[in-house]
């Protein structure tokens, strides 16, 4: 499957979609899930330890 433009709408078959599997094709969105998850924890990590 080729890249999509940058100006196409992604489009994943409902099919495809299915069983909570994340879908991160390009480096720049799995760094940004990443340092999201991450920010969690350190966030909860740090709520339990001030609160």
């Amino acid at each position: 499957m080729s890249e999509p433009e940058r100006d196409e709408a992604i489009h994943i078959e409902a099919q495809d979609a299915r069983g909570a599997e994340i879908v991160l094709r390009k480096r720049r969105n799995r760094l940004i899930f990443i340092a999201g998850l991450a920010a969690f924890v350190v966030l909860t990590i740090l709520v339990r330890l001030l609160g």
